[in-house]
């Protein structure tokens, strides 16, 4: 498995990722934003973001997404899910780019355990996502930096 940074050229492998993970693990998302999200992503969003592919034998198999101080996209596709990618992914984000909160759908309980076995802690809850939707969010904060270490 090799991390490297996305380019715009990597965007539709990134799209087909988010897809196929949202479609197994999001089953509250209404289609109708999912269709809105996927629009969003490749032209509002990862332009923003500093992203990180992770490629099996050159294959697109995840990737990740932060801005400066928050993760804000972790996905695999649904064909490598339970193989640690998801774990590779954050202890890159962890060690390597020092970036300890993230924000995930209270929904997708799937996420939320992960994430809390890996080391992170409630901080907050919002009502809503950052587009007004109903889609509550639970911000979380990795015990390295809850606990002062970063």
């Amino acid at each position: 498995m090799e991390i490297r940074a996305a380019i715009e050229a990597d965007y539709p492998a990134i799209l087909r990722i988010w897809e196929n993970s949202v479609r197994a693990t999001h089953d509250f998302l209404k289609e109708e934003d999912l269709q809105l999200y996927k629009k969003l992503i490749p032209t509002a969003y990862l332009p923003q973001l500093k992203a990180f592919i992770i490629e099996n034998n050159a294959h697109p198999c995840a990737f990740f997404a932060v801005s400066d101080d928050n993760l804000e996209m972790l996905f695999v596709d649904t064909e490598y899910r339970g193989q640690r990618l998801g774990g590779l992914a954050l202890s890159y984000v962890l060690d390597h780019l020092e970036v300890y909160q993230v924000d995930v759908n209270e929904q997708n309980q799937q996420a939320v355990d992960f994430y809390l076995k890996k080391g992170y802690q409630l901080v907050e809850r919002s009502a809503v996502d950052g587009m007004g939707k109903s889609y509550p969010i639970l911000h979380l904060r990795h015990e390295k930096a809850v606990n002062g270490l970063q």
